[in-house]
């Protein structure tokens, strides 16, 4: 019979091939090497925080020039209210407990954030970038917890 499941080996390879490909640098989370799945999705929940930290910053930044636009207002409560201080948490608190599923439904949501973000825009948005970068992260946090 033939599985679908990924080996940790697997997982270990994407998420230290997502962790280079996605930062400036070449750089590798040293925890990886040695560490078992719970661990690996203990280690994308910190790479999506930090996405949506980066996605956060932008949007402050952006709401300095524009101060009123109400769709930056949107996504920047759906990155910090939602995000980085709900789902970010929960999830972590889950995967720590045991309990992966919970944790997949945190980052599901975080992931939904970042699209729900960039719909939110008539128009051009200028978050597209992020926002994607942002929902890539989550979707591959939650194939690891899904394993």
């Amino acid at each position: 019979m033939k599985s679908n499941s990924i080996s940790v080996a697997g997982l270990l390879f994407l998420v230290q091939l997502y962790i280079c490909v996605s930062s400036n640098k070449p750089w590798q989370d040293p925890r990886s090497s040695d560490t078992d799945v719970t661990g690996l999705a203990l280690i994308m929940v910190e790479v999506v925080k930090a996405k949506a930290t980066e996605c956060a910053n932008k949007i402050n930044d952006l709401l300095k020039r524009s101060p009123g636009d109400q769709s930056l207002s949107s996504c920047k409560d759906k990155y910090y209210s939602a995000v980085i201080n709900a789902d970010i948490p929960s999830a972590n608190e889950a995967l720590t407990k045991g309990d992966p599923k919970f944790a997949e439904q945190g980052i599901n949501y975080s992931a939904a954030e970042a699209k729900s973000c960039e719909n939110g825009f008539s128009g051009g948005s200028p978050m597209t970038d992020l926002n994607k970068a942002a929902h890539l992260v989550a979707t591959v946090a939650t194939e690891i917890m899904r394993t």
